[in-house]
This record gives structure tokens, C-alpha cells and sequence, in this order.
């Protein structure tokens, strides 16, 4: 194949994959809006491994 059209078939292509990842192209959020929802999995994650760490524990079987 010449190296022109190689070229040319290579940019269509090229430009209908842009076109289509553009559509599933998520919006851009916030710095603060991330930040925050971050904040909020630090925090459920302390709050979830507090309850185990305190959770009671069954007693030790220790057979006679």
C-alpha cells in the first residue's frame, strides 16, 4: 500500500475513533468534588474498621 493513502485511511480511522470515544467521554468534576467524595470513603472505611476492632469476639473453645 502507498505510504499517501496508508496516511489517508490511517486519519479517517483515526478521527472516527475520536468521534466515538467522545460520546462516552465522562464529564470532568471538581477538584472540591473529589476531594470531598474522597474524604467521605476515608471515613467509612475508619468507620468500618472500628466496629470490627471492637466487635466482641466469640470465646476461645478450649476442649477438657
Amino acid at each position: 500500500m502507498h505510504a499517501d493513502v496508508h496516511h489517508l485511511l490511517h486519519t479517517a480511522r483515526a478521527s472516527e475513533l475520536h468521534h466515538e470515544a467522545a460520546r462516552f467521554h465522562l464529564p470532568r468534576t471538581s477538584l472540591r468534588t473529589r476531594v470531598g467524595w474522597a474524604l467521605v470513603e476515608v471515613g467509612l472505611r475508619l468507620t468500618t474498621q472500628s466496629r470490627e476492632a471492637t466487635a466482641p469476639r466469640a470465646a476461645a473453645f478450649h476442649p477438657a
